[in-house]
């Protein structure tokens, strides 16, 4: 059992937590915006991210892309279209199911989507130049059982 003490130590801990993993994501929505931005003028966060998932996932089918993105399928197919109409992904047939495609990347999305990245491309290498390997190979452990819902391995 925990002792009160300690109960509200992990308390404050975790909203100390709460609050730093706030200030990363509100640094990564500007990223995130901004490269989307430069993909291609008025591309929403929403669409980068679709794109980024898709270039993630290459040969992904729509309703895959869906479940990942835990999105609506219809929001997401108007999305793709919208991604194709730009000239940055394509379907394929799907080997496996021929009534259904498999998206992936284009050779121009994938150079816009590199272009897009190259103003922040050295950002977290800059960011953690100062730390040791191992500090990153241990953050990098403690925030996939994090992700995961699991307890960290030792």
């Amino acid at each position: 059992m925990t002792s009160p003490d300690t109960r509200a130590a992990r308390t404050e801990a975790v909203r100390a937590l709460e609050a730093e993993f706030g200030e990363l994501i509100n640094r990564f929505r500007r990223i995130i915006t901004e490269n989307a931005h430069r993909v291609s003028p008025g591309m929403l966060p929403g669409a980068y991210k679709v794109f980024t998932t898709i270039v993630r996932r290459e040969g992904i089918t729509l309703s895959a892309l869906a479940e990942t993105l835990t999105a609506d399928k219809g929001q997401i197919s108007r999305t793709v279209r919208e991604l194709e109409q730009l000239g940055l992904i394509e379907r394929t047939p799907d080997p496996d199911d021929g009534r259904s495609s498999l998206l992936s990347p284009t050779p121009f999305g994938l150079e816009r989507l590199a272009e897009a990245r190259a103003p922040q491309e050295s950002l977290l290498v800059d960011a953690l130049e100062e730390w040791p390997v191992d500090d990153i190979l241990n953050l990098t452990r403690l925030l996939h059982a994090l992700t995961l819902g699991e307890r960290p391995s030792a």
